[in-house]
């Protein structure tokens, strides 16, 4: 953090976390292109607005990715030791993990995720519902390196990463991110991950501009959030939320779009939009099955095995860590 955003972090009695937030909002929107991160979504407003986005009948990737997990179940359960303990970076809602855990027989979970109230909740849920299972969560930024629980160290580690949420991630931070994951799992670990495949443009367009508009107002959100806890005054009504597929780049563009010209006041910075300029708030990338491979070997892991829905929008995929 840079000395000027540490003194006003002070000054507005910031703590480390939202010190770190602080400097991440001004340094994105002092860019020519500004943008925010997308980990920042997710406080516990973004968690449940996502959580509204993953029922949508236009998004299509939570329910496929959940059919694969359900219908080959076995396939992927017998590709997890007994006594293992799973992993699960970005730990949102349980659907998917139970949907694991009901098919293995593992006796340890741990979520980690960076919005802690909600993670806490969710833990809580699952060790109501699964008494046999030991949960574990931590909170942590999970793109960064952080400490497994002492009681799953002498564990097999098998890594869950579901969601495409590695498709929001640039090429070379998915290739760290997955570097960081084998240093936190350890040798012989596995990862098991979900991958969005590449599709048709109008497919995508729908998925990312529904019709109901929680989309929008979950992009919206990080606004709302850098107000409260930033002391921002962003204008809503003065921004809107857009999502574009750059077909050159393979990826879904998430935008919000100033609607006027204005200044919007931070922490002491002010930070002028023209009209039509935009806030870039996330990428996700779609990946063939060769591209994805490729990325994987060259981060440290070995394909192991793949499998798709009947239609090929969606794949789940168990990788080895390389020796």
């Amino acid at each position: 953090m840079n000395v000027h955003v540490d003194a006003l972090a002070r000054q507005h009695q910031l703590d480390e976390a939202t010190s770190t937030f602080a400097h991440d909002v001004i340094e994105g929107l002092s860019r020519p292109q500004k943008q925010l991160s997308p980990k920042y979504f997710y406080d516990a407003a973004g968690s449940a607005l996502f959580e509204q986005i993953t029922l949508l009948p236009e998004y299509y990737p939570t329910r496929t990715e959940l059919g694969i997990l359900r219908d080959r179940g076995a396939a992927i359960a017998a590709r997890i030791p007994n006594d293992a303990a799973i992993i699960e970076f970005g730990a949102g809602a349980t659907t998917k993990v139970r949907a694991l855990l009901q098919a293995c027989h593992t006796h340890a979970y741990v979520p980690v995720d960076i919005s802690g109230d909600f993670l806490h909740a969710q833990a809580a849920e699952l060790r109501r519902d699964l008494p046999g299972l030991a949960v574990y969560p931590v909170t942590a930024d999970f793109t960064a390196p952080f400490e497994l629980p002492d009681a799953v160290a002498a564990m097999p580690k098998v890594g869950f990463f579901p969601g495409s949420t590695l498709g929001n991630f640039e090429p070379h931070e998915a290739c760290a991110f997955l570097r960081s994951a084998r240093q936190i799992l350890g040798a012989g670990s596995e990862l098991l991950i979900g991958i969005d495949l590449e599709k048709d443009d109008r497919v995508l367009a729908a998925a990312y501009n529904d019709s109901a508009g929680v989309t929008a107002r979950f992009n919206l959100n990080i606004l709302v959030r850098i107000n409260r806890e930033l002391g921002g005054d962003f204008d809503l009504s003065a921004f809107k939320h857009r999502a574009i597929f750059n077909r050159e780049l393979h990826r879904i563009e998430m935008h919000l779009i100033s609607r006027t010209s204005q200044t919007v006041r931070i922490l002491g910075h002010n930070f002028a939009f023209r009209t039509g300029e935009t806030i870039h708030t996330e990428n996700s990338y779609k990946y063939s099955l060769a591209r994805f491979g490729a990325l994987a070997l060259g981060s440290g892991w070995t394909p192991l095995q793949c499998w798709t829905d009947a239609e090929g929008m969606f794949s789940v995929h168990v990788l080895k860590a390389s020796d």
